[in-house]
């Protein structure tokens, strides 16, 4: 008996998906909006659930009519005899999309679906079916668009692309179908008969070689589930479905004796190669597929004949900062033209700019989402006569004649700085800042460590360009100061919101060590936004330390309590340091602890400052700091911060707390901050930001700003 089936899968794999049905033999396949309709008879709709690899769901209508609302949703369900497709007893999942003018809730919509049919079951055997959500029997998806109604049993069950070998799943995983389309469209496997091996220098979890491995040994990517949408369904013929599986069996014996490709996947982390490993067994793929260790700008070649390099690195989305990574995609496309002469390679992004620095022109290019992120494949052909070219490495590469010019402003600025740091005994400090406009990085020296923030170009300058000068930036700073490039870090510097830039970025772990008069300080360059000390405050933290001799001190947004070690060294009786973060507290605390301030006149208090400080009465405090930032909606905050319009209350609350004779530090970096001398009219205050700039941040004063305030005699 021919039905009609449809079949659903992400935007932009339609194309494929026809091709698949066809090559099962469905007749009257087309592509619709939500995925491809086809004629034919259960065993089509069998094989397409067993062997589409890009493929969600296989849905059988039940039922294409009129409803606007909910009592005629309820009587188009109950015209469906429930019991031809299952029984009482089952357990039922329903799915709702749409909306109506009626309906425009879909757990309403869900609700009403499931009411009508259980209420056929109950008033015709006395018996409903049980909902089950994970893993039912049965699972009925309901579609609702302007009036029009559609009903269909999915014998599926879950999404196809849960294969079931994905035991375990690195970073930002590709969806198993996903994978299968990307290598459809860089042509595999139709090339393997010219191409014999399949490399992913950034395999993860090996999601895409062991698609490609279950394509050349002609393995269904159904076979080894096991759960299916239709195995409690009343029409489900058992025989026919075991038959699929048997003629699957024998494929999948046949095709791993015939397979005559190597597949290899590479990454720099051993641990994510494990879960790879894992993922290869299950699927029986592990005597196919070697993986190994290795850096994506140190790859080669793993065999001495052509292949297909096909890999999804990171774009900035998740796992890394798009400055950073278009030096790892310039890196693959030096390497794709020095060693990979006679290779396809195809390169699939979340960001089609990084693309722009690989230095290759693509024969082709795909748009297809990654989830609702609109992405690119890139595919490449490298022809033999682009070997043997030799790619410098940062210690090696020439620089420019504008690369030049930069490097020669960091040697005038060194040289500037050169007596002033000797004298202040200073090994972090801020050595260029946008001094030459096409240069737009700051550039903050720690030690033998150098951190470099990108700010963000315009998006009318051309990205290459862009790319291009911050090249000649990492080359030169190595040489100039003398330093190894291992130990330049380069991040990009853009509006943060809420507690961004307080968020850890990663997880290296590596801290080392900075001194500043007198005071030491943990330093992580790798894992946050910020690095632990924030430099310009350096004269701020000096007075902090001259004025705390036997005093209360008190540091609002206190971060990682640099200021609260100063106060220390300069001999503060106590110290309080108030800040909403505990991974910075406990920064704080180890900060403290390393300058021989670890006893119980220490405090570390995690609070939102704004909520701390209402809650607070009687003057307590000789010396208090505080350096809110611009602007907070963090979700642990109770009210939205924003300096310019609070900081009158926020000076005010700290006012309360300082005894009779104190003084505040008050100090923020809006750049257009003015302070409302009216409103605090009642306190004596005076701007000092001018003698709180170092000569390292003499060419951009506008840094912060910053007063002294006192109680009025």
């Amino acid at each position: 008996m021919s039905h009609r089936f449809l079949a659903t899968c992400p935007k932009g794999f339609e194309p494929l998906l026809v091709t698949e049905l066809e090559s099962f033999g469905a007749d009257d396949v087309k592509q619709v909006a939500v995925g491809v309709e086809f004629s034919g008879e259960l065993e089509h709709a069998y094989r397409a659930c067993l062997w589409s690899r890009v493929g969600n769901r296989v849905l059988l209508p039940l039922l294409s009519g009129n409803a606007e609302t909910a009592e005629e949703l309820y009587d188009a369900i109950q015209s469906i005899d429930w019991l031809e497709h299952m029984e009482p007893t089952n357990s039922l999942a329903i799915s709702f999309t749409g909306s109506s003018r009626a309906i425009n809730n879909t757990h309403f919509g869900a609700l009403k679906v499931k009411d009508a049919i259980v209420d056929q079951f109950r008033l015709s055997t006395g018996v409903r079916p049980v909902i089950e959500k994970d893993t039912p029997d049965i699972r009925i998806h309901t579609h609702l668009y302007r009036g029009r109604l559609s009903v269909s049993l999915d014998l599926s069950g879950s999404s196809l692309h849960r294969r079931g070998y994905r035991k375990f799943a690195g970073t930002a995983p590709l969806k198993e179908n996903l994978a299968a389309a990307l290598l459809l469209r860089a042509g595999w496997p139709k090339m393997k008969a010219e191409f014999k091996q399949v490399f992913d220098p950034l395999c993860g979890s090996g999601t895409l070689l062991i698609e490609a491995a279950m394509m050349a040994a002609d393995i269904a990517p159904g076979l080894d589930r096991e759960h299916w949408g239709f195995v409690q369904w009343k029409k489900h013929d058992q025989p026919l479905w075991d038959s699929l599986l048997q003629e699957g069996e024998k494929r999948r014996t046949q095709g791993l004796k015939d397979n005559d490709v190597k597949f290899i996947g590479a990454d720099i982390d051993a641990r994510v190669l494990e879960n790879a490993t894992e993922n290869s067994k299950y699927v029986g793929l592990d005597q196919l597929i070697e993986y190994r260790t290795g850096k994506v700008e140190q790859m080669l070649p793993p065999n001495d004949f052509p292949g297909l390099l096909i890999t999804n690195p990171p774009y900035g989305e998740r796992l890394g900062d798009s400055s950073t990574l278009m030096f790892m995609y310039r890196s693959i496309g030096d390497q794709l033209k020095s060693d990979f002469g006679g290779w396809k390679a195809s390169v699939f992004t979340g960001n089609p700019e990084l693309c722009q620095v690989i230095g290759l022109k693509p024969d082709k290019m795909y748009k297809l989402n990654n989830g609702p992120l609109e992405s690119q494949l890139f595919n490449y052909h490298i022809y033999a006569e682009r070997t043997a070219i030799e790619v410098p490495s940062a210690e090696q590469q020439p620089l420019s004649e504008a690369g030049q010019m930069f490097a020669n402003r960091l040697k005038k600025n060194l040289k500037s700085l050169a007596k002033w740091r000797k004298k202040q005994q200073i090994n972090a400090y801020r050595l260029y800042d946008a001094d030459i406009p096409e240069y737009a990085v700051a550039i903050d020296v720690y030690g033998d460590w150098v951190h470099v923030q990108e700010y963000v170009a315009p998006k009318s300058i051309d990205k290459v360009k862009v790319f291009e000068r911050l090249k000649d930036v990492m080359a030169a700073i190595p040489q100039v100061l003398n330093i190894n490039p291992k130990r330049v870090v380069l991040k990009q510097r853009k509006r943060q919101s809420g507690t961004q830039q307080y968020e850890k970025h990663g997880h290296l772990g590596k801290f080392f060590e900075v001194q500043e008069h007198g005071c030491r300080f943990r330093i992580n360059l790798k894992d946050y936004l910020d690095t632990g000390l924030f430099l310009d405050h350096r004269p701020i933290r000096l007075e902090i330390q001259q004025q705390a001799k036997d005093k209360d001190f008190l540091n609002l947004f206190s971060y990682t309590s640099s200021a609260s070690a100063h106060a220390g060294i300069g001999g503060a009786k106590s110290t309080t340091s108030v800040d909403m973060s505990a991974t910075y507290l406990s920064w704080a605390a180890k900060n403290m602890a390393m300058n021989g301030f670890n006893d119980s006149n220490h405090h570390f208090i995690q609070a939102d400052c704004l909520q701390w400080l209402k809650k607070q009465r009687r003057p307590a405090y000789d010396l208090i700091f505080m350096d809110p930032p611009t602007f907070s909606n963090s979700k642990r905050m109770q009210d939205v911060m924003d300096v310019q319009r609070d900081h009158v209350r926020m000076i005010s609350a700290c006012m309360r707390l300082l005894r009779a004779d104190g003084l505040m530090i008050f100090s923020n970096n809006y750049r257009k901050f003015k302070l409302d001398y009216e409103l605090l009219s009642a306190f004596e205050i005076e701007e000092i930001t001018e003698r709180t700039i170092d000569p390292d941040f003499k060419r951009n004063t506008r840094i912060h700003k910053c007063y002294e305030i006192r109680h009025k005699s």
